[in-house]
C-alpha cells in the first residue's frame, strides 16, 4: 500500500462521518463547517508529500529533462509508486475517489518543481475524467483499473489542427457499421500523445453540418495499440519540454460499441463537463508555477546587490515581489473555490474558468518579473527563472485559452443580467 493509501484510508472514516454534504461522484464526502481555510489531516499529508517528492524527485533533475526533452519515465513511476497518480479513481476501480480539491493540492506542489513534469504525472487525469464522469462501471474498471494496477497514463484527444477553442469545428469522424464504429481524422498538440495507453477521443457521428454540436459528437475510449492509431512526432515546444505533445492519426480504426462513452451524441457534453474538473488543477499547477517564481525572486533579490545593498531593498523590486505574492495568492483562493464547488456537486463552470485564467495571468506575470528582478542573469540558462517564463506561456493557451475562459464567464454574466432583469 503505497503512502497515499494509508492515508487516506487511515482518515477517511472520521470524515464521512462528520460529512453533513451528500457525495457527489469521484468525490468524497468532506465536513461542511462553513468558512474554512484549514486543511484535513488527510489534505495536509497530501500536501506535504507531494511537497517532499518535489523537492526530492523533481526539482534535481528539472533543468535535465527540460533540456533534453525525454519523457521523465522514472519520475512518473515513482510518482505512481507513492500514490501521487491517478488518486480521483474511483474506488470500485481500486483508487481513492479523492476530491478535485486534493488533486489541485498535488498539483501546485509538483508545477512549484517543473510544470513540464506536472504536465507527465497529472494530465492523465483529463484523459481520464470523461470514463469518471461519464464512463459505466465496466468501462470504468477496464480502463481505470489497468491505470491503478501499473503505471501508465492517459490521454484527452480532442483538439485538432483547425480545431481548438472551436471544439465545434472537429473533422473526425466515427462511422458506425454493424457493432463497431469506424474512426478516421486526426488530433494534435495531445498531451502524452505518445506515451498514452488509451485515449477519450471526441469524434463527429453525425455528418449534417446543420446538426448542433449537442448532439453531433460521439465520446470513445481509444486504445493505443489498435490498428490504425499512429501517434506523430514528439512536437519540440517552446517550454514544459519534459511533457509528450504530439498529433495522433486514426485511420479506419474498429471501435468495438462497448467503447462509447454513454450513447451517441453525448460526446460533447462529456467534453464540456469535464473542464469544471479539469481547470481548476491546471489552475493550480500555474499557481505553483507563480510561486516558484516569487521564491526564486525573493531568494535573489536578498543575494544580489546594487548600490552597496540587497536589491530587495529597493522600492521598485520590493514592489514587484509584493505583487507576485499578491497574485499567488489571489490565484490560489480561486482554484480552492472552483474546486471545492465542483467536489460539493455545485456548478463551478464560471468559477473554473476564473480560476484557469487568472492563475495563468499570474503565472506569467510572476515568471517575467522574475526574469526582470534577476536582470541579465534572468535570460541565461544557467538560472531558473528563464525556464519559468518559458514554462508559463502554455498556461494560457491549454485547456481554453484566456480569451475563451473570458468568453465563459462573460456570457454567464450576461445571461444572469438578462434573467434577472426580466
Amino acid at each position: 500500500m503505497n503512502p497515499i493509501s494509508q492515508i487516506v484510508r487511515a482518515t477517511r472514516p472520521l470524515y464521512r462521518k462528520l460529512s453533513t454534504s451528500a457525495p457527489v461522484a469521484a468525490a468524497k464526502p468532506i465536513p461542511t463547517t462553513g468558512m474554512c481555510f484549514e486543511l484535513n489531516d488527510e489534505q495536509q499529508a497530501l500536501q506535504d508529500l507531494a511537497r517532499k517528492f518535489t523537492k526530492e524527485e523533481i526539482i534535481p533533475v528539472a533543468a535535465q529533462y527540460d533540456k533534453t526533452g525525454e519523457y521523465p519515465w522514472p519520475i512518473v513511476k515513482k510518482a505512481w509508486e507513492v500514490g501521487l497518480m491517478n488518486g480521483h479513481i474511483p474506488e470500485h476501480c481500486g483508487g481513492l475517489e479523492l476530491g478535485v480539491f486534493d488533486i489541485c493540492l498535488v498539483t501546485e506542489e509538483i508545477a512549484f518543481g517543473c510544470a513540464g513534469m506536472k504536465a507527465a504525472i497529472v494530465t492523465s487525469s483529463i484523459g481520464q475524467t470523461p470514463v469518471i464522469i461519464a464512463g459505466n462501471k465496466e468501462q470504468q474498471k477496464k480502463y481505470l483499473g489497468r491505470l491503478i494496477e501499473e503505471p501508465l497514463v492517459a490521454a484527452y484527444g480532442v483538439t485538432e489542427p483547425g480545431a481548438g477553442s472551436d471544439v465545434a469545428g472537429i473533422k473526425t469522424r466515427a462511422e458506425k457499421k454493424g457493432d463497431e464504429w469506424i474512426l478516421n481524422g486526426q488530433k494534435m498538440w495531445i498531451t502524452n500523445g505518445g506515451v498514452a495507453n488509451w485515449y477519450f477521443v471526441l469524434a463527429r457521428t453525425n455528418p449534417d453540418p446543420k446538426c448542433p454540436a449537442s448532439k453531433a459528437f460521439t465520446g470513445f475510449i481509444v486504445e493505443r495499440e489498435w490498428a490504425g492509431v499512429t501517434p506523430g512526432r514528439k512536437e519540440q515546444n517552446m517550454g514544459q519540454r519534459a511533457s509528450d505533445t504530439r498529433g495522433i492519426t486514426f485511420e479506419d480504426v474498429r471501435i468495438p460499441k462497448e467503447n462509447v462513452l454513454i450513447g451517441e451524441g453525448a460526446g460533447f457534453k462529456i467534453a464540456m463537463g469535464a473542464f469544471d474538473k479539469t481547470r481548476p488543477p491546471v489552475g493550480a499547477g500555474a499557481t505553483g508555477l507563480a510561486r516558484r517564481a516569487l521564491y526564486e525572486a525573493t531568494k535573489y533579490s536578498l543575494e544580489r546587490k546594487t548600490f552597496g545593498v540587497p536589491i530587495a531593498q529597493h522600492q521598485a523590486v520590493a514592489f514587484m515581489l509584493a505583487d507576485m505574492a499578491i497574485g499567488v495568492e489571489t490565484a490560489r483562493l480561486a482554484w480552492q473555490k472552483a474546486a471545492w464547488l465542483v467536489d460539493h456537486g455545485q456548478k463551478n463552470t464560471v468559477l473554473a474558468s476564473v480560476a484557469k485564467s487568472h492563475a495563468s495571468d499570474v503565472a506569467n506575470k510572476a515568471a517575467t518579473d522574475a526574469v526582470q528582478i534577476f536582470g541579465g542573469n534572468g535570460f541565461n540558462t544557467e538560472y531558473p527563472v528563464e525556464k519559468l517564463m518559458r514554462d508559463a506561456k502554455i498556461y494560457q493557451i491549454y485547456e481554453g485559452t484566456s480569451q475563451i475562459q473570458r468568453l465563459i464567464i462573460s456570457r454567464e454574466l450576461l445571461t444572469e443580467a438578462k434573467q434577472s432583469a426580466a
